[in-house]
């Protein structure tokens, strides 16, 4: 039979039919802002950001004033969450802190220091510390030191223990997190260091997964995050110490990773603040100036001097504010002028850097924020820099200049605000001593920097990215907080504009959120300030409220989501503030009653036709329906609709809500809305909460008589309860009419009774009428709506819910209107008020609970067994009802379960030793969901019979997915106890998450000056939260009860219904499976003890050939959960039957099978964390199972290519052997059995005819040999020979020579490895990754990828040469060889040199590569023995391959020699044995007759080369061969050939800078003969002659060309070779930008400016491209201050030169110039770069002088506000002259560039103010105007500026044209030809 639509199954947790009174929709009364990613104000305590350092307050500091401290310590005893449960829960939790102390004590107990494995053994108790630190339990500091020092013990003694490390690691954090104030110990960082480099940075990695390592790794930085508060005395020292080494060359991977240490350890705590001087600030800036545009290193650099900034007052920042400003503003990669955003040859980091390093956000704006925030003081220049930032960035906030940079910027937006309310609340709450008050922000600071950040708000609330205009709309809030005067006004001014203005509709709605966030801070301003007597800002804000209160009607339209959601949080938001509504008359205007009362029916009106226009987001399908009805946006999307009735509703006073609820009422009950049944449901639902008598007079009875009266004379179907059936009416149905009308009152009145609790006593007779009619009736929509009925009357009648949550209470309110909020950290004064009103929570009455017992024993206990009836006898199969009937039936046991949830007692367990049933279990949290009602023996009776159901169905309808889906879902409900309220908790989690600003009240509220100690919200919340808090409690309290008991088991009962799920979940139905594999997986997590047999037959299924897909997909989907790949860890038995289970299935021939064994694979290779050491111990195998050798030769045997298993399924079986050995590494006497067969049977594989096993075979061999026996060095050979290890790694040395000794095999290896090369035709460059990943499909590569190759450490320096880049040199087979040498000595060798006789001269290149990585093994060796022979044959191939005229494979032996030179050591600084011999070789000059291919490629080997040595630790040697080097190159810059000139100049670039960093480093070692700087003379003398002269012959060239005359050749030769020359120190100068390089050579690169401004456009086009690429990189270099002013003069030199695009040029290039160096130029220097723009606004030329307009305006937005200011007063004088003689005398005598460099001038004064209205614009412009009737160039100038001028004032230009005069708008209107629709 076909599947039925198996729809009841739905992706919501079915349990929401309780605690939210929306079945359909997990929803509870909270607010939400929209995109997810908005939740930024996380919780704020210091420690909630995962990156921020934790800050302790000093042992001697009191984070209260003094008279607070004693309040503090009394009333600190709960938290308030806690102290707002239930009271029956918040009595048991008084007992928690003796369970806390009792956990500790378990723990230690399990923990052995002399035995590390014990530590497995205190895994468990893990999960429970973690209950108490959720459950914000009170307990002792005393237990808390104690677990965090046996945290610590274990944590050490667990090196290699992964799992270990990651669950203690992640504990410690957390309780640092919770706990930092109340903690005083010493952390040692070495140890964490040690951990760190021995798991991350080591070359030889273990078996763990990459998923394992990268949890543990961020586990270990995440902790030393936490810790590093807590480092002792003089730790900063010793650590600067341990990475100062790695920073000496920039130019070295290793800088970053020293950099990414420094920004990880170094402690800025009080402890080591000595540390910090101002000496060690400039030698840190002086080093992040030495590696230049990246990004990496930028943000890494800024995040440590953020850190010294905010820790270190003492030293004196001012003195650095113009250099940090300058790094900050040119951080931000944001476009000056056209040029592009960001910078072209970024410098590259190793991606294992990156990926270790990495950080949270992808820019350095955060570092950026916080240094901003935490420089500024009183009196400090840091604020008038800070205004100067924001003036050159607040341009890019505008929507209409959007791009890459929005993101930082709006990072940038969101940090300033976040961490200057961070550090009010610091300074309102520590107590400063004098020392610290000079740093303390005062009232105007506070304003100044408010000011500031308006300008950026203002240019961003109308931002197109969404992300944007939240954060400008939540950091309004913030700051109305603190300076209401400056930020309300701005506030009710753009939301006048945004009505004013409606061309953008985005517009409005951003307008209403901020005046929603911004709600609170309005009322309190506008009551609470009326003492101060600034009555129109008053009235304003009156207006402010008033206005949007009744626009907020008009915004409620169903055809606009956006804007209705926004209107539904406005109006909660004003509500939440008020204390009552409509109680008084002594109110304002808008809050009296007869007013409200008018906007009350006004609101109704609005939201009944809104409900009445909805349209159900999706389309009901027909068929079975689902229980789970879809929502509209109202409550799909945010949770504000329900909040905003709930509010105010609750808020109003008797008479206002009677009024309310009549008109609800008769809308409720004229009109049948299915399309909103939710949203009608919960109407009435905020109704009855408020006040449940009234309503449930106006609404809950009527909606049941209607229901009642529509179930009269409808047929019945008479499966409930124990009626005969009515034969008549089996084949009946409903009308479609009646049945949608049944279905949507009954879901409405289940949505309304929610919270009824009591009210419902007196409807019981008519409630158990109407569920028993909706079950009987024949349609399964009208049962689904019953099932929801029951569901919520039993939740209603059992469950602890508040009762007052929204009502008002009695509390004194702020000048009589608003509510007080609390905080739920802080006990203090006004707060302590907040205590006094905890909620009333609804507590079950006899009555109810009798109603509800009854309700069960009908529903539950007669239903099972009617199950069982059912099942056991067959009557009804004839008639075919019984299938109807067994799905009511499951229907009702179900929703009934899910309507008591917990409050049915649970399973009991049984226990080992016999006892009695009685045992009192460990108890550790309190928590219940309500009253209990039944008792477990229900439950067990329940579980037997569904047992037998089960039994039944899935023997007699296994074809029904609807059937067998429901008694999934029975079985859940029974036996997952808890799992109903976690599902409902961590729904109502995600939408808490998401807490909108509205209803947050910030710690520092400078309205009433009162500070909390955390955010405040109003009550509601509070309450709310601590419901949930409650339901989270509940849903773990009984969890881990029995899970660190080890007598424990789970009953009989359980292990049958986890039998049942494990069948269930192999069902053919996917839907089924899927279902029943969830409830499973959550069973085994509680019960580990069941997974083993599990385990044993679901891999039983994958071995057993006749097993069908479904079952082998549902046992894949078992075996992959976290749960069980976690056990296999442990438990030897299932990992073998696990391993062999995966090997053994290659016969399932289905495509969906392979695919999940396939992904099943992966998932446990990427998870692998070990095995466990028992294995080890019973290496011999026992009478069942294989021990762990037997294993690995069964394996071993499966890994041969002889047998013909899949190529698949061999490589698994090759990559399971590898885990293996690798993790039996801890075990010496088992790897030392198997690692020599074990590495010849993988060097066997690397001639396997199987891509995938060589590229296997070579991460293994790269991780098993050792390689070190025949070593050249000295400290290897002092080794004694009594470790085992020597012996065995010989022993490997002579098997793996025998391999290779045989005959051909060495070939066979190459040539097998030279396949792996896989080289595209069209470029030939090649397309391959690592692994040549053209031939792999997903799943395959996943297999083929591990984490040792993607943690590759080679090339040690950033790769840039594009000469030599793209080739197909992989490290890693240069390391095989290299190994093998090492391992196995001069055999390897003399074998391998008759093996590359062939391939070195093979035209092939993909054999060409092979050669390539063989030879720089072989070279990078420093193999001992017989060196001489073998190094004399090496450097004879080398000289072969220099000189060889085939230019094909030139990267691949660039990537040779580099690798063959390459350093050893960290830092690279160890030079390898060869090194000299090749550089000998390199520098050999090369016969003249060689063709220039062969040139060129020597020059790129030499740089290649150069780029590996370390400068800094240079021999003496190497300094004779740059000095050599030098002087060659010196001698051919004028070579014929453009690609050696190339080849020359990149040379040249790596040999000067290494020259000039070992220099600057060791002062003296180069001395003047070896011509220190002689090379800086030859370079630049006369390059500025050499520029003006070929200027003047491309000029003559021309001037030739026209007149056809022939001079003396001898001429054009010496142009020529100066043309030639010039190239190559374009080349040169191109290459140290782009490299990063040119730190160290800045003079030699102002040197030649003058060459590269001038020539940019000559005749020779290869030039002028050189000249503009330089140009390019030029731009985006800053110059620090010595080279500063040489830089200045040599620019401004050039502009009275003759050729005006020069001029041109310099103008450009001053441009981005000034933008970069704005906070380092002194006031002289930018009036002399003024000076020189502004005479070029009369040149001459008309392009110089346009251009020279349009760099002015930019220069004024924020260079310098006096020049700005006092140019446009000189240019508009200046206009105004010329404009009256013009009118006297039209004739008068100006030259047009005069006139036009006037009215460009005020050009550049009107541009330069894109978007605002300055008082001095209109006069400007209208004066530009006038100008229109001059001439052109002067006519077009105007009539574009004019036209720009309007085009940016178009959006505001309703407000702005006020600001002029009749007159002048006329003049404005004559200059637009066109009739214009901005008039």
């Amino acid at each position: 039979a076909a599947p039925e639509p198996a729809s009841l199954i739905t992706a919501a947790p079915p349990c929401l039919g309780r605690g939210a009174p929306v079945a359909e929709v997990a929803l509870w009364p909270l607010w939400s802002s929209s995109p997810p990613r908005s939740s930024w104000r996380r919780r704020k305590n210091p420690a909630a950001h995962k990156y921020s350092p934790i800050k302790p307050q000093p042992e001697t500091h009191h984070p209260f004033p003094p008279r607070l401290a004693s309040l503090r310590k009394h009333t600190a005893a709960m938290h308030l969450y806690n102290a707002w449960l239930p009271p029956a829960v918040a009595d048991a939790a008084r007992g928690e802190a003796a369970a806390f102390t009792g956990a500790v004590r378990a723990a230690k107990g399990a923990w052995r220091p002399d035995d590390p494995d014990s530590a497995y053994a205190t895994l468990k108790w893990i999960s429970v510390f973690d209950l108490f630190i959720k459950a914000k339990s009170n307990v002792a500091p005393e237990d808390i030191h104690a677990l965090v020092e046996l945290g610590f013990g274990i944590f050490h003694a667990s090196q290699n223990k992964f799992v270990v490390q990651i669950k203690w690691g992640g504990l410690l954090i957390r309780l640092f997190k919770k706990h930092v104030e109340r903690l005083s110990l010493d952390v040692q960082w070495r140890p964490l260091y040690e951990t760190l480099i021995q798991t991350h940075f080591k070359r030889n990695m273990g078996p763990e997964g990459w998923k394992v390592r990268q949890q543990h790794f961020e586990t270990i930085t995440g902790l030393v995050r936490a810790s590093r508060t807590f480092f002792p005395e003089g730790a900063a020292a010793e650590i600067w110490l341990e990475f100062r080494p790695l920073l000496e060359n920039p130019w070295h991977n290793s800088a970053f990773e020293g950099v990414g240490f420094v920004r990880l350890f170094l402690p800025a705590n009080p402890r080591n603040q000595d540390h910090f001087t101002t000496d060690w600030i400039a030698q840190c800036l002086h080093i992040w100036d030495s590696v230049t545009n990246c990004n990496f290193w930028d943000i890494q650099w800024a995040a440590i001097i953020a850190r010294c900034i905010k820790n270190s007052r003492s030293i004196e920042w001012e003195k650095f504010l113009p250099l940090l400003f300058t790094r900050y503003l040119n951080m931000f990669e944001v476009p000056i002028s056209s040029g592009n955003g960001s910078y072209p040859f970024p410098v590259e980091v190793p991606r294992n850097t990156r990926f270790l390093f990495s950080s949270k956000t992808r820019s350095p704006s955060k570092a950026i924020a916080k240094s901003v925030v935490y420089l500024l003081k009183p009196k400090s220049l840091a604020l008038e820099q800070f205004e100067k930032l924001i003036n050159f960035l607040e341009q890019f906030y505008h929507p209409s200049n959007g791009g890459r940079w929005t993101y930082s910027l709006e990072r940038f937006l969101r940090y300033l605000v976040f961490y200057f309310e961070r550090r009010l609340q610091h300074e309102q709450f520590d107590t400063m001593d004098e020392k610290n008050e000079q740093f303390c922000l005062g009232k105007e600071e506070r304003a100044v920097f408010i000011k500031v950040v308006l300008k950026l708000l203002d240019r961003g609330q109308y931002s197109k990215d969404d992300s944007l205009a939240e954060t400008v709309s939540i950091a309004t809030s913030i700051l109305s907080y603190v300076e209401p005067s400056l930020v309300l006004p701005f506030v009710a001014t753009n939301f006048q504009l945004a009505l004013e203005t409606t061309t953008a509709t985005h517009q409005l709605k951003n307008a209403v959120t901020s005046v929603a966030f911004s709600g609170r801070a309005l009322l309190l301003s506008s009551l609470c300030s009326t003492q101060s007597g600034d009555s129109s800002m008053i009235d304003t804000l009156y207006d402010l409220i008033v206005t949007s209160l009744s626009n907020a009607l008009l915004g409620m339209d169903a055809n606009d989501p956006p804007k209705t959601v926004a209107t539904m949080q406005l109006i909660g938001s004003i509500f939440s503030n008020l204390a009552t509504v409509g109680v008084s008359d002594d109110v304002p205007a808008f809050l009296q009653t007869s007013s409200l009362s008018d906007w009350l029916d006004e609101f109704f009106c609005r939201l009944f036709s809104v409900l009445q226009n909805l349209e159900s987001s999706s389309a009901i399908a027909e068929g079975y329906q689902t229980s789970i009805m879809p929502g509209t946006f109202l409550v799909e999307d945010s949770p504000h609709y329900f909040c905003m009735l709930e509010i105010a509703l609750g808020k109003l006073s008797k008479t206002l809500f009677n009024q309310s609820l009549k008109k609800i009422a008769k809308f409720v009950n004229a009109n049948i809305l299915p399309g909103a049944t939710s949203e009608v449901g919960l109407l009435c639902c905020a109704c009855v909460h408020s006040y449940p008598e009234e309503a449930s007079v106006y609404l809950v009875k009527p909606i049941l008589m209607t229901i009642m009266s529509s179930f009269e004379g409808t047929p019945t179907t008479g499966y409930v309860g124990r009626e005969v059936p009515n034969n008549m009416s089996t084949k009946a149905t409903l009308s479609p009419a009646l049945e949608t009308a049944l279905d949507y009152y009954l879901r409405v009145l289940a949505i309304s009774i929610s919270y009824a609790g009591p009210v419902l006593v007196s409807y019981r007779e008519e409630l158990k009428h109407v569920i028993m009619s909706a079950f009987q009736a024949p349609s399964w929509k009208v049962n689904g709506a019953g099932d929801h009925l029951l569901r919520s009357v039993l939740g209603s009648l059992v469950s602890f819910y508040p009762l007052d949550q929204y009502k008002p209470f009695s509390c004194q309110s702020i000048a009589n209107i608003i509510e007080p909020w609390g905080c739920s950290k802080a006990h203090q004064d006004r707060e302590v008020e907040m205590l006094n009103f905890p909620p009333k929570w609804h507590d079950p009455s006899q009555d109810e609970l009798s109603f509800a017992n009854e309700l069960l024993e009908f529903h539950f206990q007669s239903a099972v067994e009617e199950l069982l009836t059912i099942c056991q006898t067959e009557v009804q199969s004839e008639t075919g009802d019984e299938k109807e009937h067994l799905k009511i039936t499951l229907l009702r046991i179900h929703s009934a379960l899910q309507g008591v949830m917990s409050c049915l007692p649970e399973l009991r367990p049984s226990y080992k030793d016999g006892r009695s049933k009685v045992v009192e279990p460990s108890f550790f949290i309190a928590g219940s969901s309500g009253s209990t009602v039944g008792s477990s023996e229900m439950r067990e009776k329940a579980a037997e019979l569904v047992h037998i159901a089960c039994r039944y169905l899935l023997k007699e309808r296994t074809d029904d997915s609807i059937l067998l889906a429901l008694v999934v879902r029975v079985i859940d409900a029974l036996v997952n106890y808890g799992s109903l309220e976690y599902d409902e908790w961590s729904s109502h989690v995600q939408a808490w998450k998401l807490e909108s600003a509205a209803i947050i009240e910030p710690q520092c509220n400078f309205i009433v000056p009162f500070h909390a100690q955390g955010k405040k919200r109003p009550r509601w919340a509070l309450v709310d939260k601590a419901h949930l808090h409650n339901t989270w409690r509940c849903s773990q309290s009984s969890y881990h009860r029995y899970r660190t008991d080890a007598n424990v088991s789970p009953s009989s009962l359980m292990v049958n219904l986890v039998k049942d799920l494990l069948d269930l979940s192999l069902h053919n139905y996917e839907t089924v499976r899927s279902y029943a594999g969830r409830s499973l997986t959550k069973m085994l997590k509680r019960w580990p003890s069941l997974i083993s047999d599990c385990v044993l037959t679901l891999t039983e299924n994958l071995r057993d050939s006749k097993a069908l897909e479904h079952v082998v997909l549902g046992s894949c989907s078992i075996l992959a959960s976290q749960t069980v790949l976690r056990h296999l860890t442990t438990d030897s038995a299932s990992l073998s039957s696990f391993i062999m289970g995966i090997l053994g299935s290659s016969h399932h021939e289905s495509i969906k099978c392979q695919k999940a064994i396939t992904e099943l694979f992966v998932k446990y290779n990427i998870r692998f964390s070990g095995i466990s050491r028992s294995f080890f111990k019973n290496s011999q195998s026992l009478a069942d199972r294989p021990g762990f050798l037997g294993l690995f030769s069964q394996i071993n045997a499966l890994g041969f290519e002889t047998n013909s298993l899949h190529w698949r399924y061999n490589l698994m079986a090759n990559r399971v052997l590898l885990l293996l050995i690798l993790a039996s590494r801890s075990e010496p006497d088992i790897y030392s059995q198997i690692l020599a067969e074990t590495a010849g049977h993988f060097l066997r594989n690397l001639k396997s005819q199987l891509p995938h096993s060589r590229m296997l075979a070579i991460s293994a061999l790269n991780t098993l040999l050792e390689g070190s026996p025949h070593k050249a060095s000295v400290e290897d050979s002092q080794q004694s020979l009594d470790h085992p290890e020597e012996c065995n790694i010989l022993s490997t040395g002579t098997l793996l020579n025998d391999i290779i000794q045989e005959e051909g095999f060495m070939n066979d290896t190459l040539n097998s490895l030279s396949h792996v090369h896989i080289i595209s035709d069209s470029d030939g460059s090649s397309k391959a990754s690592y692994g040549a990943s053209s031939f792999q499909s997903g799943s395959d590569k996943a297999i083929t990828y591990f984490y040792f190759d993607f943690s590759a450490s080679w090339p040690c320096t950033p790769s840039w040469i594009s000469l030599v880049g793209g080739g197909t040199f992989y490290s890693s087979f240069a390391k095989i060889f290299k190994r093998l040498i090492q391992q196995c000595g001069m055999p390897v060798m003399s074998s391998l040199q008759t093996a590359l006789e062939e391939f070195l001269s093979s035209k092939e290149r993909s054999r060409q590569c092979v050669a390539a990585e063989a030879m720089a093994g072989m070279l990078h060796s420093d193999v001992s023995g017989d060196l001489e022979s073998g190094s004399d044959w090496l450097m004879l191939q080398l000289q072969k391959v220099v000189l060889a005229p085939s230019v094909e494979s030139v990267p691949e032996w660039a990537s040779c020699i580099r690798y063959a030179v390459t350093g050893k050591e960290r830092s690279g600084t160890r030079a390898p044995v060869l090194r000299q011999k090749v550089l000998d070789c390199l520098c050999t000059a090369v016969p003249q007759s060689v063709a220039t291919s062969v040139l060129a490629k020597r020059y790129s080997f030499l740089s290649v080369a150069l780029i590996e040595i370390s400068p800094h630790k240079m021999s003496p040697a190497e300094e004779q061969y740059h000095v050599t080097i030098l002087n060659e190159l010196l001698d051919n810059m004028s070579h014929s050939s453009a690609q050696v000139r190339e080849a020359i100049g990149v040379a040249m670039c790596v040999a000067c800078s290494n020259v000039r960093l070992a220099g600057a480093r060791s002062p003296g070692v180069l001395t003047e003969q070896t011509g220190n700087e002689y090379w800086y003379k030859r370079l630049t003398d006369g390059a500025t002659e050499l520029s003006v002269s070929i200027q003047n012959n491309s000029q003559s060239k021309q001037l030739e060309l026209a007149s056809d005359s022939s001079t003396a050749n001898g001429l054009d030769n010496k142009e020529e070779a100066d043309a030639k020359r010039m190239e190559t120190i374009f080349h040169f100068m191109i290459a140290s930008l782009k490299s990063g390089r040119s730190s160290v050579l800045l003079d030699v690169i102002i040197a030649l400016f003058y060459p590269v401004l001038s020539l940019q456009e000559t005749s020779n086009k290869d030039l002028s491209l050189l000249a503009k690429s330089a140009f390019e990189l030029l731009k985006w270099r800053t110059l620090p201050r010595p080279f500063l002013e040489t830089a200045i003069m040599a620019i401004l030199s050039s502009v009275n030169d003759p050729n005006w695009r020069t001029r041109s040029a310099l103008l450009s290039y001053l441009r981005t110039f000034t933008y970069r160096h704005t906070f380092i130029l002194s006031g002289s220097e930018k009036s002399q770069i003024w000076q020189t723009i502004e005479k070029l606004l009369v040149d001459n030329q008309v392009e110089v002088r346009e251009h020279a307009a349009g760099v002015l305006a930019s220069l004024m937005r924020g260079i310098d506000k006096d020049l700005s200011k006092d140019f446009r007063n000189r240019s508009y004088a200046q206009a105004q002259r010329i404009l009256d003689m013009r009118r006297r005398t039209p004739k008068s005598g100006h030259s047009v560039a005069t006139i036009h460099g006037a009215v460009l001038a005020l050009t550049a004064s009107v541009l330069s103010v894109p978007y605002d209205m300055p008082s001095w614009l209109p006069g400007h412009v209208t004066l530009l105007a006038h100008f229109i009737r001059e001439p052109s160039p002067v006519k077009s100038t105007v009539t574009k500026a004019v036209a720009e001028f309007k085009r940016t004032h178009a959006d505001t230009w309703s407000i702005q044209k006020d600001a002029f005069t009749e007159d002048e708008l006329e003049v404005l209107r004559d200059t637009s030809s066109s009739s214009s629709y901005f008039a």
